[in-house]
């Protein structure tokens, strides 16, 4: 039995953890579960973002399990994801996108994972107006954590069976900050002959992306370029709606869906669980619940390869439905 925390999130986040948590169970997973809150609804109801119990929870039980939060585009609270990964440390975000049997793509053979530096860059929120007119913001890089993600990102894709591992910068133009990240990636490469290691700057990644994207294996970024890839290769292979995440630091480690909190949808029965189940499979393998996390896979593939689908996938499911054949089909 392995104690976590479940942050059920905002908008459509407390249907896709409901619906998680019901297929794990039926999977066969043994998890202790204390529901905390973080998001707007824990700012309405208790007046902080992320509430210090919260925090307290994860750090307690090690593993979380969180549903999207809602964050304000251009004004108010910075996003609460940004502040448990660095209140955490959680400094390593992976996200996988491969192609599923039954989803409809533009391409097929995609099978890409994104190593994301999840600390610092753009994302530290160093940032202020020199006057009214006149705002700036600080890419922080250090060789600290550039070293430490790549060296994440190598065993990671050693431990996995992967081949190649690509690391994305623009240090052409940010010769300092994208030439610190790319100098510690080529340095640990050396210490992983056995893996095939190639540079690209993300412009030109992104074109490849969009053309060729089963050349691709490992991408090891920082982490604003980090953020918006693996939203692209959540494209190449069916959307954000099947894309799962999982954040690792030392010690804690958090799994969440990739997208956001979808407020318009809330309540309507239209989620797509996809990605929350799968975040969940992620995170029952990190527990060592490999016959759960097998089960439970083994569920939301047959049931999506079967066509039977939510609204964003071109069918008609609502998600209590989806699940319900997800637990059939296990």
């Amino acid at each position: 039995m392995n104690k976590i925390t479940v942050i059920e999130g905002d908008g459509i986040g407390p249907e896709i953890t409901k619906a998680t948590l019901e297929a794990a169970r039926a999977a066969g997973a043994e998890l202790d579960i204390e529901f905390m809150s973080a998001g707007a609804n824990a700012l309405k109801e208790e007046g902080e973002l992320l509430p210090a119990k919260t925090l307290e929870s994860i750090k307690k039980r090690g593993v979380a399990l969180k549903g999207p939060v809602t964050t304000p585009i251009g004004k108010g609270f910075r996003s609460v994801n940004v502040a448990l990964r660095k209140t955490l440390n959680l400094y390593a975000a992976v996200r996988p996108a491969k192609n599923i049997e039954g989803v409809k793509t533009h391409f097929e053979g995609v099978d890409i994972v994104t190593v994301r530096e999840n600390t610092e860059d753009l994302y530290a929120g160093i940032e202020e107006m020199q006057d009214k007119d006149t705002a700036r913001s600080i890419k922080l890089i250090t060789r600290s954590a550039s070293t430490r993600i790549a060296r994440f990102a190598f065993d990671w894709a050693l431990k996995n069976g992967r081949k190649k591992v690509s690391v994305i910068t623009k240090a052409n133009i940010c010769k300092f900050s994208d030439g610190m990240f790319l100098d510690c990636a080529r340095n640990i490469a050396k210490n992983y002959p056995q893996i095939n290691f190639e540079e690209l700057l993300v412009d030109n990644a992104c074109m490849q992306l969009a053309s060729a994207p089963q050349n691709f294996d490992v991408l090891l970024c920082p982490n604003l370029y980090g953020d918006i890839i693996s939203d692209l290769t959540a494209g190449l292979t069916g959307g954000l709606g099947f894309a799962p995440g999982a954040n690792y630091g030392d010690g804690f480690a958090v799994f969440e869906a990739v997208h956001g909190s979808a407020p318009t949808i809330a309540g309507t029965g239209k989620a797509n669980p996809c990605a929350m189940m799968f975040s969940c499979v992620l995170m029952l393998r990190h527990l060592g619940q490999a016959a759960a996390a097998d089960k439970m896979e083994r569920g939301v593939l047959k049931t999506v390869k079967s066509g039977f689908l939510t609204a964003d996938a071109g069918g008609s499911a609502t998600c209590s439905e989806f699940t319900r054949e997800v637990i059939k089909n296990m």
